[in-house]
This record gives C-alpha cells, structure tokens and sequence, in this order.
C-alpha cells in the first residue's frame, strides 16, 4: 500500500467513529453526529467505501459490488461513475435527504502564514465573540484552534474538527465581513504547522460548490488526493 493511500485510509477511518465490523457508528467529534448511510473515496487509484452501521447486510453487499465498479487509475471526476445506481439502491432503503461531495487535499509542504495566528483556548476564547461565538463549545475539543484578530476580535478561525494520532482535518469559517483579505489562508497555513509539531498529518476538504474554500486550498498549494461522496 502506498504511503499516500495509507494516509487516506486513516484521514476516512479519523472521520467516523466505527464499530467492531468497520462500519459507521457517528462522526468522530465531540458532540457526535449522523454518520451517512454511504460514504465513497476516490483517489486516482482506489476506491474506499464505507457503510453506516444500520444498513442490512444484503445492500451493503450490492454496494460494495457497484464499489469494485468504479473505474480506477484515472483522476476521479466530481461524482462517482455509478451515482446513479447507489442513489437507486440507497433509495430503495429509505428516501435520500441529503447528498454531499467534494475535494479533499493534503499539506505537501510547509506553508508559513503571511501574518501568524492566535492559538485559542480557554483564556481567550472571549475573542471569538462578535460573529464566531457558535465556536466557543468546540474550543477545548478542537485543538488546535487558530485564529486571525482584527479589531480585538477573531475574523477567522480553522480548528482540528476530526482528531486522530495520524491526522487532523481542518474547520473553516471567517466573518462575511472579513473576506477576501487572505485570513483564511493564514488561519489554515499556522494550523497545519501546528499539527505537524505534534506529528501527525493535516488534511483539508471541502464542498465543490464552496469555490471560496477552493481557492484557499489553491492558494495553499495544497494537493488533491481524493474526492468524497456521501448519501
């Protein structure tokens, strides 16, 4: 096994809490979280699947089938070659509600910020105050937590929202007001650095119709290794 696909294996088993069988329980976080039904990663040679835990054997059967399906040894394309036929079958299960996809990239090389962010805990968490209070829960659960100040307030921030020993993945949010000044790459480039004194690998994804988020990952020179796909 390569040592890319290693990573990518681990960034996808970071992201769920599993059971004894491998399948999906919750998200990884602190505060839990649905885990989807399905959950599809492509990378320009494999194909990883995973499956909620809920889900019969017999579908999940079907679906891995589809799974050995999917074309490999290409860069994968924005959705999955067979959407179609897991939608079908997903379907058949119960009704599909939600449906998410996008580009997932990891920290080739060390990116220093242009101006350096502020760790945050609990000693200056009140910084978050004033349009990203609705992180103050996350901040002793999702370290490390790095912000860009303005003005005596955080503008932007990115936190580690799923933790393991080998990877951290990467949380985004900046003021609305606050945009387009370069905050956003500061605040994931001084985070990346963070997690890789603590030796572990950072990961960055997004949505496809997030071209924000998109360009902070051009502008980062960060690489895709995957595209991910979740019913």
């Amino acid at each position: 096994m390569s040592g890319r696909l290693d990573l990518v294996l681990k960034c996808v088993d970071a992201s769920f809490r599993l059971d004894r069988r491998g399948r999906l329980l919750s998200i990884n976080q602190w505060d839990g979280g649905v885990a989807p039904r399905f959950y599809l990663m492509r990378t320009a040679d494999s194909v990883i699947c995973r499956f909620r835990a809920d889900l019969p054997d017999d579908l999940v059967s079907h679906l891995e089938d589809l799974c050995d399906q999917e074309p490999k040894g290409e860069p994968p394309g924005r959705l999955p070659a067979l959407y179609g036929q897991y939608l079908d079958l997903l379907s058949s299960h119960a009704p599909v509600d939600r449906i998410g996809a996008g580009p997932h990239y990891v920290f080739t090389r060390d990116v220093p910020p242009s101006a350096s962010p502020v760790a945050i805990d609990e000693n200056n968490a009140h910084l978050l105050r004033g349009g990203l209070e609705a992180w103050l829960p996350d901040v002793p659960h999702r370290r490390p937590f790095m912000a860009m100040i303005e003005d005596g307030h955080a503008v932007s921030i990115c936190a580690s929202v799923r933790i393991s020993d080998a990877v951290h993945c990467a949380g985004v949010e900046t003021r609305a007001e606050y945009r387009r000044r370069g905050h956003a790459v500061n605040a994931v480039a001084g985070w990346a650095r963070a997690i890789r004194s603590l030796g572990a690998t950072p990961f960055y994804s997004t949505s496809w119709d997030n071209i924000a988020s998109q360009r902070v990952a051009d502008r980062l020179g960060l690489s895709l290794v995957g595209v991910e796909f979740a019913i």
